[in-house]
């Protein structure tokens, strides 16, 4: 027997909506309008705290006092664009795109007392106009700053640990200095190795340098090293190193064993037991009359010619004084 009405021919419809209506509140997203009618209402009160330490902290005047850019912007002055940066970091911006979400923003312009920021374009000639020893002045502002604000919270470390290491860059396209170099991650791809240190207790960046994809050399470790003990404040007096065996070579060496006829001595952790004789002896290490320390003897100039070029080659051996 066939069925023809329409009651056996199409599907039942499933029924739509709810039942009845649930008593519960919408849950509010980004998607959730809202508006408000009060005045001088702002989201970033936070920068007002900033602005006040800086301007204790005498930010303004050791800007003007130490950058030296032959171009003068129209638009703000050049403390008023790197103050601008700064608290853009603070925000949590990554970019300089990032500004225009701020740039009528009543505690941001009143900070840099102007009445809108200007488009990324004019941020983006600031720094192209800037010269390469402009890099050297920001980081003497840096280790100035670094000193106030231990002097001023009370910040009294005699020792710090340095950690020093290199980072992986990758570059895409044709960019000045990229090298095929050590990259985990994206093997074969071209990239820069810039060299940093940070301060292990405060996890402060102390000082850095943007290279190619090369490997360093001993007399670019040296060098680096050497700015950053001078970065350091003046309160510490014993400095321990923490480096990988990629920074392991006679130049590196000659910088701790300098530091340490300085003054305020480099200190690493060394081994103990079996392990501390058993590298004394391959290494061919001896104690100073100073203290008790591990460290390499003098090299001949063949060798230390070939621990310069490939330093990364060498056994990780703790230097400096204990």
């Amino acid at each position: 027997m066939v069925n023809r009405s329409r009651e056996h021919n199409e599907e039942s419809l499933v029924p739509q909506g709810a039942e009845r209506v649930i008593p519960e509140p919408n849950k509010i997203g980004a998607s959730t309008p809202y508006d408000f009618e009060g005045r001088s209402l702002t989201a970033y009160g936070g920068l007002l705290p900033v602005a006040i330490l800086l301007e204790k902290l005498g930010f303004q005047k050791l800007v003007e006092e130490t950058l030296r850019v032959g171009r003068i912007p129209r638009a703000m002055t050049i403390y008023q664009f790197i103050l601008g940066m700064v608290l853009a970091v603070y925000v949590g911006f990554t970019r300089l795109n990032h500004l225009r979400f701020v740039a009528q923003e009543p505690m941001f312009t009143g900070v840099l007392q102007v009445l809108r920021l200007p488009p990324q374009c004019t941020f983006w000639r600031f720094l192209a106009s800037l010269h390469l020893q402009i890099a050297r002045q920001l980081l003497a502002i840096q280790q100035q700053m670094r000193q106030r604000v231990w002097e001023a919270a009370n910040v009294q470390l005699s020792s710090v640990t340095l950690d020093t290491d290199t980072t992986v860059h990758t570059l895409y396209g044709r960019q000045m200095g990229a090298r095929k170099g050590y990259n985990p991650k994206n093997k074969g791809k071209k990239s820069y190795q810039p060299i940093l240190t940070f301060i292990a207790e405060t996890r402060e960046y102390v000082g850095g340098e943007l290279r190619n994809g090369d490997r360093p050399s001993g007399q670019q470790i040296a060098r680096h090293l050497e700015s950053v003990f001078a970065a350091l404040p003046i309160s510490v007096t014993t400095i321990y190193a923490r480096v990988d065996s990629g920074f392991y070579c006679w130049e590196a060496v000659e910088a701790y064993q300098k530091k340490l006829r300085t003054g305020n001595a480099p200190r690493a952790p060394m081994p103990t037991g079996s392990a501390n004789s058993a590298i004394n002896r391959k290494a061919g290490a001896r104690h100073t009359g100073l203290s008790p320390c591990v460290m390499k003897r003098s090299p001949t100039p063949e060798k230390r010619s070939a621990s310069s070029t490939n330093c990364s080659t060498r056994r990780s051996i703790p230097i400096g004084c204990s």
